[in-house]
């Protein structure tokens, strides 16, 4: 009888000892062999198979214990699939607890005023954070996926800096952009100014990528966008170099030239009237808001001064003689 009670003492004491070895191993720092270890929990992953995806990233958490941890504290069952970043010095529980919030590690891509949805696109295909779901879609089945009413994708993304997981559908940054765009013009035409020659919120936003690529300053944007309002109201034509270049596409080469400006295309605005048919870039908020609050002005011309300004001229002999002062 005697042996079986210490037997129990002993089994007991084993148990006890093990536990707190277990508790203190839970709590101890994880030296690594660099800052950070990064890894990747899959989809459908169970707790043992997780335990060895840490292991073989190179985490210091065996994966027989880290499972054990798992399932002695009750969250086997609620670990997070997803990518994740842990620094050293972490302890097992800490990493298991950011399993459990699904603290995935994040990455950024910033998306530029002004780029067309061409170069939007070949940054997000070849971004490494990002899970390329939609890198071999063609861009109509790229936008029916976003919103199926859509007929272009010029211009309807928001340039923005965006912070996603790692590991995440770059559909997801393509769906965040084109929400926030949206967002904006709505918000912006909804402040719009009285009598503006727009049909709609869509013919806002071209002339906003218009306005978008004749400048870089924002002072001068409320002026740039009178000038081309001004122009549409009269029925004069837009004349502006940006809508060539779009409609040149490959075949323009970093310069323009005469022919061009006499070469129709859909977006030549020399040779066809109004505005092109749709967006000829990513137009950011100061530019959509100058195409729907553009400055009091009278002018119908402007010219580039050579320091990044512009001289406006409300005629046509006042626009030749700034021309020969500022560009012959």
């Amino acid at each position: 009888m005697r042996l079986i009670k210490n037997l129990i003492v002993l089994c007991f004491l084993i148990a006890a000892s093990a536990a707190g070895g277990f508790y203190y191993w839970s709590q101890l720092a994880m030296d690594m062999d660099s800052a950070k270890k990064e890894f990747t929990i899959q989809p459908g992953s169970s707790v043992r198979a997780a335990a060895r995806q840490i292991e073989a990233a190179g985490v210091p958490a065996p994966a027989l214990l880290f499972e054990a941890l798992a399932r002695w504290s009750g969250k086997a069952n609620r670990l997070k699939a997803g990518s994740y970043e842990i620094e050293s010095g972490s302890t097992p529980l800490a990493l298991l607890d950011k399993l459990v919030r699904g603290d995935f590690s994040q990455a950024s891509v910033a998306i530029i005023e002004g780029w067309t949805f061409a170069q939007m696109r070949k940054l997000i295909d070849a971004h490494p954070g990002l899970r390329h779901d939609t890198s071999q879609l063609s861009e109509a089945e790229l936008i029916r996926k976003i919103n199926p009413e859509l007929s272009y994708a010029e211009g309807m993304f928001y340039p923005d800096t965006y912070l996603f997981a790692k590991g995440s559908s770059d559909l997801q940054v393509y769906q965040q952009a084109y929400a926030l765009q949206m967002k904006k013009l709505d918000e912006a035409w909804q402040a719009r100014a009285n009598g503006l020659p727009y049909k709609n919120k869509q013919e806002a936003l071209i002339m906003a990528s218009i306005i978008e690529k004749e400048t870089g300053q924002q002072a001068e944007r409320p002026l740039i966008a009178a000038v081309f309002v001004n122009r549409l109201k009269t029925g004069m034509l837009l004349q502006t170099d940006p809508t060539v270049i779009y409609g040149m596409g490959a075949k323009y080469q970093g310069k323009i030239y005469k022919k061009d400006l006499l070469t129709d295309t859909p977006y030549n605005t020399y040779t066809r009237p109004g505005l092109p048919p749709s967006p000829i870039a990513l137009p950011g908020l100061a530019s959509i808001t100058a195409a729907l609050n553009p400055a009091s002005s009278d002018a119908l011309y402007f010219v580039a001064r050579g320091d990044g300004t512009s001289h406006f001229s409300t005629n046509l002999s006042e626009h030749n003689r700034a021309v020969n002062q500022y560009q012959r």
